[in-house]
């Protein structure tokens, strides 16, 4: 049987792998793998719910809204990769690399160094930081930056291969789209800065939490 396009782009997948993989000791990786840990489910959860209790505590609208949309697209992303992650099989690179073992399919075995599609960590780093930027859009491009960078990791980390790091970017974007478009329908935003207005009893901002704001606007 002839080989497909999709054939070749795996192979080229597991090649950079199998490459980058090579500099998963040296400590420059290492250091920037730990800090990439930012994206991992427990912190990713951890900072969005300490955002939301600041805002809330500091009646900061601004920060309370990212921290709300932060923990629910965090939560949505981590549910649609688990999802995918328990019919995809995928071989870690690690696993690859050390054992020389590599499976790709589906309904095999739901085990760690077989989940390696799609990558957790950069799904969770999209949704948070766009989440984030919906209310800080003039740190948009450098939150983006971040999300590149912990994806990216990944590969030369012999965490994941490369497809798996796009493939969990997507599932990050989508989580997070749909989360905002939640927030939109239902009008949270609005009434988030309605309530903690009227817990400040500060007429002036309630009547301008009334009218569509930040939150809302931001495409």
């Amino acid at each position: 049987m002839s080989e497909t396009i999709v054939d070749r782009i795996e192979d080229a997948d597991v090649a950079l792998s199998v490459e980058a993989g090579q500099w998963r000791d040296h400590p420059a990786v290492q250091a920037a793998g730990i800090l990439s840990e930012i994206a991992d489910q427990p912190p990713a959860y951890a900072l969005s719910a300490a955002a939301l209790g600041a805002g809330l505590v500091l009646r900061h609208a601004a920060l309370a809204e990212g921290g709300a949309r932060a923990l629910a697209s965090v939560w949505l992303a981590t549910r649609i990769k688990a999802a995918i992650k328990s019919r995809i099989v995928r071989t870690r690179p690690t696993k690859l690399l050390e054992e020389g073992e590599y499976r790709t399919g589906v309904d095999g075995p739901d085990e760690h160094d077989y989940n390696s599609f799609p990558s957790g960590h950069t799904a969770d780093a999209v949704a948070g930081t766009r989440a984030a930027a919906r209310v800080a859009p003039g740190a948009a491009l450098p939150l983006a930056g971040l999300a590149v960078a912990i994806g990216v990791v990944q590969v030369p980390r012999a965490r994941h291969h490369l497809a798996d790091v796009v493939a969990g970017a997507a599932v990050g974007w989508l989580a997070e789209a749909c989360v905002d478009a939640a927030f939109r329908r239902l009008r949270l935003p609005a009434r988030l800065r309605a309530g903690l207005a009227h817990r400040g009893g500060d007429p002036a901002a309630m009547r301008d939490a009334r009218a569509p704001g930040q939150g809302d606007q931001i495409a």
